[in-house]
C-alpha cells in the first residue's frame, strides 16, 4: 500500500486498479494543497472528518463530514484546512 507524507499532511492509497484509485487524505490544521488540474482524471471527494475548504474554478465552499464534491476533468481545484483540527477525506479518482 502506498503512503506519502507531504508538508500539508499525508495520503494513503486504499485501492487501485485500471482506471481508478481510492485514497485517504489527511490535511493538517492550516494545511493547503497546491492549485491544480488533472487532464486525465476526475475526482470525487467525501469529507469524513473535520471541515474542508474546497475551491473548484471560481467557486469556494466549506464542506464538513458527510458532504461530498465532484471535481470534473480539467477543473482547477484546491483543498485547504483552515481549522485547528485535522481534516480527512476519501478521494475516488476515475481515469489515468
Amino acid at each position: 500500500m502506498e503512503i506519502g507524507e507531504r508538508p500539508w499532511g499525508r495520503y494513503e492509497v486504499i485501492s487501485e486498479s485500471s482506471g481508478y484509485k481510492v485514497k485517504k487524505i489527511v490535511v493538517n490544521p492550516g494545511g493547503k494543497l497546491s492549485l491544480q488540474s488533472n487532464e486525465h482524471r476526475s475526482e470525487h471527494w467525501i469529507i469524513v472528518f473535520g471541515v474542508a475548504k474546497v475551491t473548484i474554478g471560481e467557486t469556494v465552499q466549506m464542506l464538513d463530514a458527510g458532504k461530498s464534491v465532484y471535481i470534473p476533468l480539467g477543473s482547477k481545484h484546491r483543498l485547504e484546512n483552515e481549522t485547528n483540527e485535522r481534516m480527512e477525506l476519501i478521494e475516488a479518482q476515475l481515469g489515468t
